[in-house]
């Protein structure tokens, strides 16, 4: 799938902001790569605002550390 430079730009600064939100204590290896993954997926279903992206992310992160831990 092809996204637009735009967007890249869009998920990377989602991709930041969700990693900015996560207590140091709880961020574990592959995390990083597990919320962009998230952030892909939204996207490739449409979603493309930042906000939207962020919550899509956001909302799985405790979901993904207990998967990693």
């Amino acid at each position: 799938m092809q996204y637009s430079s735009e967007l890249i730009r869009t998920m990377r600064q989602a991709l930041e902001a969700v990693m900015a939100s996560v207590p140091p204590d709880q961020s574990v290896f592959g995390l990083k790569a597990a919320v962009a993954e998230c952030i892909l997926k939204a996207a490739a279903h449409g979603q493309t605002s930042y906000a939207g992206l962020v919550t899509s992310a956001s909302d799985q992160v405790q979901t993904i550390i207990s998967m990693l831990n």
